[in-house]
C-alpha cells in the first residue's frame, strides 16, 4: 500500500487504506498510485498543524532562521529539479521542457521569499512622547490551508508554501487530486531540510472529500486557494462562520488589446503564445483578443494560420508545441463552451474540435480554436474556457478599447500593444486588472505582486504583499514611565 500522506512528521497511508491512480492526460496511462485521505486524516493533519503552531516549535525561530530553511529548500529543489519536472510532466501532460521552466520558477519563488525574510519586519512609531515606545511587529498568522490547482501544480503551491514558512505558519497542503506528484516531492524536501514536525502536512484527495474541513475547521486561520470562481465563492461562504482570512486567485478572462500602431508581427506572435500556451490552461491566458478594426483581417488571418499549424503532443514529443487538456471532463467542458459560442453567433475560423490524429486518440487533445465576430454580451467572452479558445472582438477608439477590456466580471491580467507610449500608459492605467503587460504578454517575477481585481479574487501572492498574507500585524505600546491616568477622581 502507498504511503503518500504526510501528517505530523510521518509518511502514512490513508486511515482506510484508500488509494487512487493518477492518469496521464496524454494517453491515460497510470503514472502514479497515491493515498486518498479520509476526513479522519484531514482532522489529524489540522490537529498536527495547530499543535505545532501553538507549541511555538517554529514560531520561536527568527525570520533569519526561517529564511535559511527556505533557502535550503530552494537548494534541494534545484538538486532534484529534473526529477520533479518529470513527475509534473507525467501528471499534467505538458511538455517536459515546460515543466523544467516551471521548476525554475518554483526555485526562484523560494529564493525570493528567503531573501524577503531577511529584511526588517516591523517599525517604530513616533507618538510624540519621550517616555513611550510604540512598535509595529509582524507575527505568524497561524494555521493555513493551502489548496492548489492542477495546471501549474508545484508553482502555485510554492507561491503559498514559501511565504508560509518564512512567516512561521503551520499548514496543510492540498494539491489537485489530478496532479499530486510534485507536491509529494516538495514535502519530502521540506522534511529533508529540517522543518519541525507538524509544521508542514500533506493531504491528498478530491476537494469534495477532503476540502470541507480544510475550510470550515475553526482551528484553521487562513485559506489560500487557487482555482475556479465557483469553488472560491463556496470557500468564501464557508469561511464566514469562523471569519477566516482568505487569499483567493480565481482566474480571469483576460483582454489582449492590439492597436493599429503596434508592432504587428510581435503582437501576433505574442497573441498566439498568450492564448495557446499549455493549451490555454493558464489563469492569465490572453484568450480575449481585442483588435482595432482597421487591422482585424491582417491580425486574425495570421493568428488563424499559425493556430492551425500548432503541433500537439505529449511530454516526450520533441516536436510538440503544446499538450493535452487535463481530463475527459475538461475536454467535454471546452467542447461545450465552443459549441455554445457558435450558437451565440461566433464564427469558427479554426479548430473547434478534438484532435482526430491517431497518436492523440488516447489523450484529451483539443485543437487550438479561434472564434471571430464576438461581443462582450456573449457567454464565450464573459466566461473562462480554460482551454485553447481565443475569442475576437474589435474596437474603433481608445475609449472603446478600455470599455471593452473592462467589460468583464474578472480582472486578473491584460495586455496592451501600441507604439504610442503615452496611449499605452493611459490604457494600462484605465484597465481594472491586477497585472497589465505593455507590448508583451505573460512574463512575471516573484518580486512583483500577483492577484486580481473584481471576481478574480482577493489578496495578493508574490512580492512583499505575498508574505504579508501570512503575517498578523500587532501594535505594542510601552510606557517606560508609568503614572496614574488621573482621569477619574479618587
Amino acid at each position: 500500500m502507498v504511503a503518500t500522506l504526510y501528517i505530523n512528521g510521518a509518511w502514512r497511508q490513508a486511515s482506510d487504506g484508500g488509494a487512487h491512480d493518477v492518469h496521464s492526460p496524454h494517453d491515460q496511462s497510470v503514472v502514479a498510485e497515491v493515498s486518498q485521505a479520509t476526513q479522519s486524516d484531514v482532522l489529524d493533519a489540522i490537529s498536527a498543524a495547530r499543535e505545532s503552531f501553538d507549541s511555538g516549535v517554529f514560531t520561536s525561530w527568527s525570520f533569519n532562521e526561517r529564511s535559511a530553511l527556505v533557502a535550503k529548500i530552494a537548494d534541494l529543489l534545484e538538486r532534484d529539479a529534473d526529477l520533479i519536472a518529470r513527475k509534473e510532466s507525467d501528471d499534467t501532460g505538458k511538455r517536459f521542457i515546460e515543466a523544467q521552466y516551471d521548476l525554475a520558477d518554483v526555485i526562484a519563488t523560494f529564493r525570493h521569499f528567503a531573501a524577503l525574510g531577511l529584511k526588517e519586519h516591523g517599525r517604530s512609531v513616533d507618538v510624540g512622547l519621550a517616555h513611550v515606545t510604540s512598535r509595529i511587529v509582524h507575527e505568524p498568522l497561524g494555521v493555513a490551508s493551502l489548496i492548489g490547482p492542477w495546471n501549474y501544480p508545484l508553482l502555485q503551491i510554492a507561491w503559498k508554501v514559501a511565504p508560509a514558512l518564512v512567516a512561521g505558519c503551520s499548514f496543510i497542503v492540498k494539491p489537485s487530486e489530478l496532479t499530486p506528484q510534485s507536491a509529494i516531492a516538495l514535502m519530502r524536501i521540506i522534511e529533508e531540510a529540517g522543518t519541525p514536525k507538524g509544521v508542514a502536512n500533506l493531504i491528498l484527495g478530491p476537494g469534495s472529500v477532503v476540502g470541507t474541513s480544510l475550510i470550515n475547521d475553526p482551528r484553521v486561520d487562513l485559506v489560500s486557494f487557487t482555482g475556479g470562481l465557483s469553488t472560491g465563492q463556496t470557500i468564501m461562504r464557508a469561511a464566514a462562520d469562523t471569519v477566516k482570512k482568505l487569499a483567493l486567485e480565481l482566474g480571469g478572462k483576460n483582454p489582449h488589446i492590439i492597436f493599429a500602431d503596434a508592432d504587428i508581427d510581435a503582437a501576433i506572435d505574442n497573441a498566439v503564445t498568450a492564448a495557446f500556451l499549455h493549451s490555454g490552461q493558464v489563469c492569465s491566458a490572453g484568450t480575449r483578443l481585442i483588435v482595432e478594426r482597421s487591422i482585424h483581417d491582417r491580425v486574425v488571418n495570421e493568428i488563424v494560420r499559425r493556430a492551425g499549424n500548432i503541433v500537439l503532443g505529449g511530454p516526450s514529443d520533441e516536436m510538440a508545441e503544446t499538450g493535452p487538456l487535463i481530463s475527459p471532463d475538461h475536454l467535454r467542458n471546452v467542447t461545450a463552451y465552443v459549441e455554445k459560442g457558435i450558437a451565440e453567433g461566433a464564427k469558427l475560423l479554426v479548430g473547434g474540435k478534438r484532435s482526430d490524429k491517431p497518436e492523440h486518440e488516447n489523450g484529451w487533445y483539443y485543437l487550438p480554436t479561434v472564434l471571430d465576430g464576438c461581443s462582450s454580451q456573449m457567454y464565450c467572452v464573459q466566461e473562462e474556457s480554460f482551454g485553447p479558445v481565443m475569442t475576437v472582438e474589435v474596437f474603433d477608439s481608445e475609449v472603446d478599447a478600455i470599455r471593452i477590456g473592462n467589460d468583464t466580471n474578472f480582472g486578473l491580467s491584460g495586455g496592451v500593444w501600441s507604439s504610442d507610449s503615452q496611449k499605452a500608459a493611459r490604457v494600462a492605467s484605465a484597465l481594472r486588472h491586477g497585472t497589465i503587460w505593455v507590448n508583451d504578454f505573460g512574463p512575471y517575477r516573484p518580486a512583483a505582486e500577483w492577484g486580481g481585481y473584481k471576481q478574480s479574487g482577493i489578496g495578493r501572492e508574490l512580492g512583499e504583499h505575498g508574505l504579508g498574507e501570512y503575517l498578523e500585524i500587532k501594535h505594542i505600546w510601552t510606557n517606560n514611565a508609568p503614572s496614574r491616568s488621573g482621569w477619574f477622581r479618587d
